[in-house]
């Protein structure tokens, strides 16, 4: 059996690793970290009108908590306070952050995946960071990307910057923005229009996902995002590919690391906005792309689990299920 653990409150996570460390064969660790998923919107908490039969399997056969509190109830303060174990009402500055944000965790700070680390655990974040990147002052996102995820306590990293509907629009790998061809660099600005792309607010015939208020600046795959860029259009995400392309990553350093002690922190983007689910998800649920995307995430968990079973890790693996905050409806996109 998993010996797996249902909860939505993540800082739980903190309390056994004093008896980690003390083990003699070191458990692996995957937290899953989803986006705006509501415990109404599991199946093992009563919801009927959306299948969740893997976050279900981790109830089963897991534990179900019943009273358990975010740290915040936006994205960025919540991820901070998961990692670096402070709450972030004691620290200036983590507010939800835009997509050029520093990094708001001091580096050589005590943070969770650093602790990890020390424990002898090879550690891995894959996802939306939303936790800023570089010191203060303009990034270059053209170079090396950093201080980030590597500086404070994780070995590889394969990231979003911030979130789906901001730009810069692209993945970071290991402190290098994926793909990204030299001869066509990024330009970032949250303060005014740079380049000539077309936005959201001047050409929504362009759109295939209207904004319901901000989220009008430059257009990337047909949605309009929070902020503008130029360049970088050999890097640029799918986001109907986003989840699928998350999964593989997560498998690949599962299937890496699985000789020794390893530590995963799989931050989905899903269920935040934009909500664009891959094809083979759209309307499998009568609940419209927020219906549709909790199904997608419950099948990346799936996924997930069933590499944990084909590598024979079940066993010496915890998993830990957690949402960053409660849903959001309405966060700027007319998406039903």
């Amino acid at each position: 059996m998993l010996k797996l653990t249902f909860t939505f409150l993540a800082s739980l996570l903190l309390v056994p690793m004093a008896a980690l460390y003390a083990a003699a064969d070191k458990p692996n660790i995957i937290l899953l970290y989803a986006d705006d998923l509501g415990y109404g919107d599991v199946g093992c908490y009563g919801a009927t009108a959306v299948k969740t039969p893997n976050m279900d399997r981790l109830a089963r056969e897991g534990l179900r908590f019943t009273d358990a509190h975010a740290a915040a109830a936006t994205c960025t303060p919540s991820r901070y306070a998961l990692l670096s174990g402070e709450y972030p009402w004691r620290k200036a500055g983590t507010g939800v952050l835009p997509g050029d944000a520093a990094l708001i965790i001091a580096p050589g700070r005590t943070t969770l995946p650093s602790l990890l680390q020390k424990a002898g655990y090879a550690t891995g974040a894959i996802g939306k960071w939303h936790l800023g990147l570089g010191d203060q002052g303009k990034l270059d996102w053209n170079g090396d990307i950093k201080p980030g995820p590597r500086e404070i306590g994780f070995d590889y990293s394969f990231i979003l910057p911030a979130t789906g509907d901001r730009v810069p629009c692209v993945y970071v790998e290991n402190g290098r923005v994926a793909g990204l061809d030299p001869k066509d660099p990024i330009q970032l600005s949250y303060d005014h229009k740079i380049g000539d792309e077309p936005t959201g607010k001047e050409n929504p015939d362009q759109l295939k996902m209207h904004p319901s208020r901000g989220h009008d600046n430059t257009i990337v795959n047909g949605v309009s995002r929070i902020g503008w860029m130029s360049g970088g259009k050999a890097a640029r995400w799918n986001d109907e590919d986003m989840a699928d392309t998350l999964t593989k990553k997560a498998i690949t350093f599962i299937e890496q690391q699985k000789d020794k002690p390893f530590f995963l922190y799989l931050s989905t983007h899903d269920i935040h906005v934009p909500r664009m689910p891959h094809p083979r998800f759209v309307g499998k649920t009568q609940l419209g792309p927020r219906g549709d995307v909790i199904e997608q995430v419950d099948a990346t968990f799936g996924a997930v689990l069933d590499a944990l079973d084909r590598l024979k890790l079940s066993d010496n693996t915890l998993v830990i299920l957690s949402s960053d905050n409660g849903p959001v409806i309405d966060d700027g996109y007319k998406d039903g």
